[in-house]
């Protein structure tokens, strides 16, 4: 995608999803910190179901490291992985009440040790509660950069991350982000994609290879 094409795309990405932000609910830095733990591999919608009880039986660090995990389980049994998720959320908070006195830590590397949390998971949180630059790859976007041409077919999530780093300046990651999780999620999904009415279609390597080489054979 050229600089031009680049260019085209964020200003469509504001015309399309203009207040795009976080759908996950928090309310703290420990709750977005869980929150976005839990949201692996579902979707936000269902971790909002359950983070309400969550929330509101263990609402500190301390208190949810004290909890029974097969109290903890049963609340959010609903979402994929919850038996690991419960797990990974009580050591979580063990870990902030002892090493970081019950504070979410603002470095990658103390984010990154802590049960449930990889990269995309240090990156959200990096962004939505310190405002620190980050470009966190969820599958959306890793499906729509490869789409769009953005990253090649066999980048994997963190190749991928650094080309759209490169590619847009630090100062729009954070919209961007919430953007592009948008444009996958609610336009260029990955079933039935909106291509019909979709302005990318002329560096759309999916529209191209689904409805262009069949008119030519």
């Amino acid at each position: 995608m050229t600089k031009s094409q680049r260019i085209f795309f964020s200003h469509y990405l504001e015309e399309l999803f203009p207040d795009a932000k976080a759908e996950l609910n928090f309310t703290n830095h420990f709750e977005l910190i869980v929150a976005v733990v839990l949201s692996a591999q579902t979707t936000d919608i269902a971790v909002n179901k359950v983070t309400k009880e969550l929330f509101k039986k263990y609402p500190t660090p301390n208190d949810l490291m004290h909890a029974d995990i097969q109290d903890v389980m049963r609340l959010i049994q609903s979402i994929g992985l919850y038996k690991t998720k419960a797990k990974n959320i009580i050591e979580l908070s063990r870990l902030l009440v002892i090493n970081h006195q019950g504070v979410v830590p603002s470095e990658r590397k103390d984010l990154e040790s802590l049960p449930g949390v990889g990269r995309k998971t240090a990156n959200v949180v990096l962004s939505n509660a310190f405002g620190i630059p980050a470009l966190a790859v969820d599958t959306h976007i890793l499906r729509i950069s490869k789409r769009l041409g953005l990253a090649d077919e066999s980048d994997d999530a963190y190749q991928s991350e650094m080309k759209l780093n490169q590619l847009f300046d630090q100062s729009m990651w954070h919209k961007l982000h919430h953007q592009l999780i948008f444009f996958g999620r609610y336009h260029c999904k990955a079933q039935k994609p909106n291509c019909d009415v979709c302005q990318m279609k002329d560096v759309c390597k999916y529209y191209k290879n689904t409805y262009l080489k069949p008119l030519k054979a």
